[in-house]
């Protein structure tokens, strides 16, 4: 069952942090202040989805590492305090900042400057859980690693 739970719990905080993350950038390019605030002010309720499927996640991936740390599964748990850090020392706190400057209707240069970094940080997280999924894939053998060919050398130095 766990085989199952971590990566439906995994797709759907990778989507759900996309899918903040384009909300944003569109309506910050593209859409009016109304629309702008409408995105802020939703973010903060899709935690409501995001930080269990990111605990989920996180658990179901311990528990399937059996203990192990290398290779692959090293790599995934490596990357996992970052993500998490980001989360939890700059995406939701900025979120939350944003929600209550976007009500506020105060669209000065201090939420343009926490929008940004947000944005940066929400990117470095899509990446980096981006990097999970496809080193999951690869443990899986859903994703082929690409194997050098006999003609397919370096050049010598």
């Amino acid at each position: 069952m766990t085989k199952m739970i971590h990566p439906v719990a995994g797709v759907v905080a990778l989507t759900t942090i996309a899918t903040f993350w384009l909300s944003t950038a569109l309506s910050e390019l593209f859409a009016s202040h109304a629309s702008v605030t409408l995105v802020k002010t939703a973010i903060p309720w899709g935690f409501l989805l995001l930080v269990p499927a990111l605990a989920v996640t996180g658990g179901s991936g311990f528990f399937l590492a059996k203990g192990r740390r290398a290779g692959l599964i090293g790599a995934k748990i490596k990357r996992m305090p970052f993500i998490a850090g980001n989360g939890i020392l700059v995406l939701i706190p900025a979120a939350l900042f944003l929600a209550s400057k976007a009500n506020a209707a105060e669209f000065d240069t201090t939420f343009y400057a926490v929008q940004t970094l947000e944005l940066f940080a929400g990117a470095a997280n899509i990446a980096l859980l981006g990097l999970n999924m496809r080193d999951g894939f690869k443990m899986k053998g859903r994703l082929r690693t690409r194997q050098r060919d006999r003609f397919d050398t370096k050049p010598m130095l």
